[in-house]
């Protein structure tokens, strides 16, 4: 008898409990299938394509419309309205909890929208904009008109229309054509947002630190800021962090000082009368070199010197990007010490700035008004890099005002916070390159923005998460007159308005593999 031969009844009896047992696994996994969420496959968003396309005038309107609700920190516009009009705009998105966040200042909107993902991925929005002028714009800076603009094709032209509700209301776009298509997002996210961005976010910690939306961030592999990325040339540059800031404010006056007027007096005193306008400009003299270029600030806080990497990744940029459109778009003719373009670059990517952002005293409208004017005010941002701390330099500033004989100027911080930076490898980063990769566009990595958003609350302890900005699309102007958002796109490299928030769609895939 073989010793491994096995009775006819016995096997008969093994092979049933053994298709019992499959069918059981199968049953099993096919509840599973039908209770969790679906993931389509990143090569597969056509459904989602077609769902932009189909809801552009709808997604148009929707930016057309939050340009037109107008939230202005500096000016006490639009509160608690745009903070509450951000929250119904995420609820409409998708997020099943949006709840607006009270700060000592303007509040600011916390909001999760949960998946089932195995992902969650963090989204800084900012929903106040700049002050504007109406006299200085072409079109109403309200009313956001789409104009033809040749080179460009249609745009939105409107305050907040590149900073930042153009490439937000894109993302926004993304996640109704995602629910559109009958689609499951495929991370998890959470969204902070703040009314504060443009006055130095200075409660912007007060939101993020609330033990609720802390929790709910720490979950997240990093948090990023729709932007439109592209150039006029359709590249792409992907910036590693951004330079902190300090929004501040200089005010002499005769009562402070205890010399000049306590009130404008008549011009022909100052024969005999000190002027506190005077006295602020040589302030601000002292502050920096003869040419405004170095700060000579005592003891300010020195930056850290570029890497090797990052001297090298500048000068790559430099070499893509067009000096002539660059100086055409600012209106320059030459750079600080007539650099060559690749060492201004450099530069403006290494120096920290003190820059005088107004200067007012005493009567500036229409012919003159001989006065002496009692107090003399100064708005000043200062800029700062990796390696500086934004308590240390305004310490700095305020120590030196005093030991040069200036200590009567007041000296009133508004906001600011320390530069961020993020690690190229960081796989929010490498998320980005892969998408642009993936639509042939070869992006380039740049150090660190010039300009500044709060990163820092994000990228340093407890939180430590990498962040950055994501997004492909057009505009410029910000801060500017006439600021505006590419919609239709008239060159082929650059997209428009469909084509930014498909971007989205294509990096939210991505994060989740």
């Amino acid at each position: 008898m073989d010793p491994f031969a096995v009775d006819s009844g016995v096997q008969r009896a093994f092979t049933f409990r053994m298709n019992t047992h499959r069918l059981f696994v199968c049953l099993v996994a096919l509840a599973i299938a039908l209770a969790a969420p679906s993931f389509i496959r990143a090569d597969d968003l056509s459904d989602i394509k077609a769902q932009i396309a189909q809801g552009h005038e709808e997604n148009v309107k929707r930016l057309h419309d939050w340009i037109a609700n107008v939230s202005i920190a500096a000016e006490d516009r639009g509160y608690p309205q745009g903070a509450e009009y951000m929250a119904q705009l995420a609820r409409d998105a998708g997020f099943q909890h949006a709840e607006v966040v009270p700060t000592e200042g303007k509040p600011g909107v916390f909001a999760r929208l949960d998946a089932g993902a195995p992902k969650t991925v963090g989204l800084y929005f900012m929903y106040d904009v700049k002050q504007f002028d109406p006299k200085e714009w072409t079109s109403s800076p309200t009313d956001a008109q789409i104009v033809d603009k040749p080179g460009f094709g249609k745009v939105i032209v409107g305050r907040g229309a590149v900073n930042q509700k153009g490439p937000e209301s894109a993302f926004l776009a993304a996640l109704h054509a995602i629910k559109g298509a009958g689609e499951t997002l495929p991370v998890n996210l959470v969204l902070v947002a703040e009314g504060e961005e443009e006055i130095g976010s200075p409660h912007i910690g007060t939101i993020v630190h609330k033990p609720e939306v802390e929790a709910a961030l720490k979950k997240c592999v990093g948090i990023f800021m729709p932007s439109a990325a592209q150039d006029r040339q359709g590249n792409v540059t992907v910036s590693l962090g951004a330079k902190g800031v300090i929004e501040c404010q200089l005010i002499a006056s005769g009562d402070k000082w205890g010399r000049g007027p306590g009130k404008d007096i008549h011009s022909s005193l100052k024969a005999m009368v000190d002027s506190p306008a005077w006295h602020l400009v040589h302030a601000l003299n002292t502050l920096v070199s003869p040419d405004g270029n170095e700060i000579t600030i005592d003891n300010y806080p020195k930056p850290r010197p570029l890497t090797a990497e990052e001297k090298r990744m500048i000068a790559d940029v430099a070499k893509q990007r067009s000096e002539a459109e660059v100086k055409k778009e600012f209106r320059v003719q030459h750079w600080i010490d007539d650099l060559p373009f690749a060492q201004a670059e450099e530069r403006l990517e290494s120096q920290p700035t003190v820059n005088i952002e107004g200067l007012v005293a005493g009567y500036t409208g229409p012919g003159g008004k001989t006065v002496l004017p009692h107090r003399a005010e100064a708005k000043l941002d200062l800029r700062l890099v990796p390696g500086m701390k934004k308590d240390e330099a305004a310490a700095a500033l305020k120590a030196y005002l005093a030991k040069h004989g200036f200590g009567d100027i007041e000296v009133n911080v508004s906001g600011g916070y320390d530069p961020t930076t993020t690690p190229a490898d960081a796989p929010l980063i490498q998320s980005q390159l892969a998408t642009y990769k993936a639509v042939g566009i070869e992006p380039l990595l740049w150090p660190w923005n010039a300009g500044s958003y709060p990163g820092y609350v994000f990228t340093n302890p407890p939180l430590s998460l990498a962040a950055g900005h994501f997004g492909l699309g057009f505009g410029t102007g910000a801060h500017a007159p006439d600021e505006y958002y590419v919609i239709e796109s008239t060159n082929p490299k650059v997209r428009g308005y469909d084509g930014a928030a498909m971007s989205f769609v294509e990096y939210l895939y991505e994060l989740a593999k």
